[in-house]
């Protein structure tokens, strides 16, 4: 995981959304696009970004591409967070 492309990839409000939507499971980037007033190029470019991090993964289906989300890479985002930011039982302090 490239920590800077995964942090670009969700500072854009489109690109949480998108991931959002992928939570109920895989979708076809027509299905994603439908639910957004962004022109073609500007949904290409945010599964650019969301692929480039590693978030996303793709599969051809004839001649759909189904994006799905990468639970990996969001698990270690998950991980890194929780250590950057520690309770204060883990740090030793108390609450």
């Amino acid at each position: 995981m490239r920590q800077q492309d995964v942090f670009k990839a969700m500072a854009d409000p489109t690109r949480r959304a998108i991931l959002k939507r992928l939570q109920d499971g895989p979708l076809t980037a027509g299905e994603i696009g439908a639910v957004f007033d962004i022109t073609a190029a500007s949904l290409s470019h945010h599964f650019a970004v969301l692929k480039r991090a590693d978030l996303v993964r793709t599969e051809r289906r004839g001649q759909y591409i189904v994006y799905s989300l990468n639970s990996t890479v969001l698990e270690d985002l998950a991980r890194l967070l929780i250590d950057l930011f520690p309770s204060r039982e883990r740090a030793g302090g108390k609450s």
